[in-house]
């Protein structure tokens, strides 16, 4: 986890704890706990502000997580040929190097920012205020958020985002969910993807994939697709019109969406129960007290102010 590689530190982030930055002296000597924990703070305290902006708008903002290689960029393609001229669009690309990702979604003609994080297994929400500088969003009805490929870190850090959308291959494990279990249990939606080559595999179960999902007690729906061969979109389009539009009422009567952001990383950097029991980090666990609308959506209601 973060603790021992660092990434809780990202280049958004940093500026905290360098020089004369709020958190580079803390009073009792604790720096590691204290700072990393002040991090997380700062990070929570950004991804309001963040979210209270991009609602302002009535943006939806989606988080799209997975391992690399699950087909993320491709979805993107793929979705946003199939919205044009019904949506609005823009996208912000994470990866740990290069703008390949954000050069392929860019040629679709929707407004792109690239986040290059280096070291940083994950985005946050410095980060992510940062990109929402430089995108116009005027119009815009879906922000994606492309996370870092990476199935523990990223489920833990709020961006400011509304919902969490959690995709895994066909081409992984299919006991995935049970060895990620606070990726899973983050998903607002589980998209199985690249389902178009379970012709030609036969060591992956969709069936026993979504058993293993259910077992973490999230009632998030699950989707079979191929972005390449266009299988699944219609269900994957209708989602995103349906949680858009629910968010949006939501917004009209004075409430947002957030997403399912699972403490359980964050935990490793506590010493006691104070930092449990954010205001805005859910636990899917059984009996917990936040209740799901999965009426095409899976995330919660909360009123502003």
């Amino acid at each position: 986890m973060c603790e021992t590689c660092g990434c809780t530190i990202t280049p958004g982030n940093e500026h905290l704890v360098q020089g004369e930055g709020r958190l580079a002296r803390t009073a009792d000597g604790k720096a590691a706990v204290t700072v990393l924990q002040s991090l997380l703070h700062e990070n929570d305290h950004q991804a309001e502000h963040n979210r209270a902006h991009l609602d302002a708008g009535g943006v939806l903002a989606v988080n799209l997580m997975s391992s690399p290689g699950s087909g993320k960029t491709s979805l993107l393609e793929a979705t946003i040929e199939a919205l044009q001229g019904s949506l609005k669009v823009a996208v912000i690309e994470g990866d740990l190097e290069t703008e390949n990702d954000a050069v392929r979604v860019r040629a679709k003609g929707v407004p792109v920012v690239q986040i290059t994080t280096g070291s940083a297994c994950h985005l946050d929400a410095h980060l992510v205020h940062d990109a929402l500088h430089h995108l116009e969003l005027d119009g815009v009805d879906i922000l994606f958020i492309e996370n870092v490929g990476n199935l523990v870190c990223p489920a833990s850090f709020d961006l400011g985002h509304h919902v969490n959308v959690t995709l895994l291959s066909v081409t992984e494990g299919d006991d995935k969910p049970a060895k990620y279990p606070v990726m899973f249990r983050a998903a607002d939606l589980l998209l199985l993807s690249k389902t178009d080559l379970l012709a030609v595999l036969d060591d992956f179960d969709p069936a026993a994939a979504e058993e293993r999902f259910r077992h973490l007690a999230n009632p998030a729906p699950v989707l079979r697709i191929s972005a390449r061969k266009g299988e699944g979109m219609e269900a994957w389009l209708h989602w995103l019109r349906q949680t858009l539009m629910v968010h949006r009422a939501r917004l009209r009567q004075g409430a947002t969406s957030r997403p399912a952001v699972q403490p359980d990383g964050a935990r490793v950097y506590e010493h006691g129960p104070a930092h449990r029991g954010q205001p805005h980090h859910h636990d899917h666990d059984p009996g917990h007290e936040h209740h799901h609308d999965h009426s095409g959506h899976s995330h919660h209601d909360h009123h502003h102010g």
